[in-house]
């Protein structure tokens, strides 16, 4: 008796636990396509008020209009966007906690911090989608008697002291930047860091510094006022804004093909079901011509990937930056 009544006993289990299953994943998955429900979070390593967080804003009313629900921006400024990464890598993995990637975030913070981060840059979260690129200008104070790169390539080494290059903060791209310049030219440029691109740009101007690696649209109006000058652009193309000036690459150095971007992420384990919902969601605000066309004056252009292929730029990007952190041999003590 005993055996039957254990089989018995074990199929009504079983019997149990597949009604459970087959009644619990219609929930779930429904509540995976029902999403968003409510609003969703995006923590940003930035403050308020900067035209990226304005142009971030302009996607979150989007986003509100076609989904119904607000997406709400959570600056969090300070530490490098760790503060920022730290709080998505330690949110709910459902959709409803977003963090704004960068460069520095994902790219450099893992090779230049000898403590280790609170967050792991490859495996803390799900990569959705890119949100913007920006162009990186080598800037120059018009007495420099240069108007692109080789001839600044012979006059800075012509120099008895050492010229100079100016960076909106310490590790980042636009401290970097000048590192690969001086590996590929031989130059030896000395970095003299800035808190912040707007007292880079007034030192460039008032000619404290000889030049600057800078995003285009900070130096935009002073290059048109004739008060600066752009010997190059780290973007593969011509940039609208400065159609006469050539790119790095055209001037024979591709490795200066830098974008200063940011994307969107979710923490590790978010369902595919929802990353794709997002991604769909972003990339079609993304590729509005109307969007497109309101951020060309900020020199913003969007990136709209799949998930699979931020995953890999994100990648490319990281073995790219720690090259040059390693010959640069910069580290943050913190």
């Amino acid at each position: 008796m005993y055996p039957s009544f254990k089989n018995d006993r074990m199929q009504r289990s079983l019997a149990a636990a597949l009604f459970a299953g087959f009644a619990i994943a219609p929930v779930a998955m429904a509540a995976e396509e029902a999403f968003p429900a409510r609003p969703v979070h995006v923590y940003v390593p930035f403050a308020a008020g900067n035209t990226l967080d304005n142009a971030l804003r302009q996607v979150a009313e989007e986003f509100r209009k076609s989904t119904g629900q607000p997406m709400i921006i959570d600056n969090k400024p300070g530490g490098a966007g760790i503060l920022a990464a730290q709080a998505a890598a330690r949110a709910p993995a459902d959709g409803y906690s977003l963090l704004l990637v960068n460069t520095s975030m994902l790219s450099v913070n893992p090779y230049t911090f000898k403590k280790k981060l609170p967050y792991d840059a490859e495996k803390s979260y799900r990569q959705i989608t890119g949100f913007v690129g920006s162009t990186l200008v080598l800037a120059a104070n018009k007495t420099v008697p240069s108007n692109n790169l080789q001839e600044f390539t012979q006059w800075a080494k012509s120099q008895k002291t050492p010229v100079n290059y100016a960076s909106f903060t310490v590790g980042n791209s636009s401290h970097f930047a000048g590192v690969i310049l001086n590996e590929k030219l031989g130059l030896n440029l000395i970095h003299v860091p800035f808190n912040g691109t707007p007292s880079a740009v007034q030192n460039l101007i008032g000619g404290q510094v000889n030049t600057a690696f800078l995003p285009l649209i900070a130096v935009k109006q002073q290059v048109d006022a004739g008060r600066l000058k752009v010997l190059g652009v780290s973007s593969p193309r011509r940039s609208e804004l400065l159609p006469n000036v050539a790119t790095f690459a055209e001037q024979g150095l591709p490795e200066m093909n830098l974008y200063i971007w940011s994307g969107f992420a979710a923490p590790a384990s978010t369902p595919d079901l929802v990353v794709n919902r997002l991604n769909d969601e972003i990339n079609k605000i993304l590729r509005s011509p109307e969007l497109r066309a309101r951020w060309r004056d900020m020199d913003f252009e969007p990136m709209p990937m799949s998930p699979k292929e931020f995953t890999e730029f994100v990648r490319e990007e990281n073995q790219r930056w720690r090259k040059v952190i390693e010959v640069s041999g910069f580290k943050i003590e913190e």
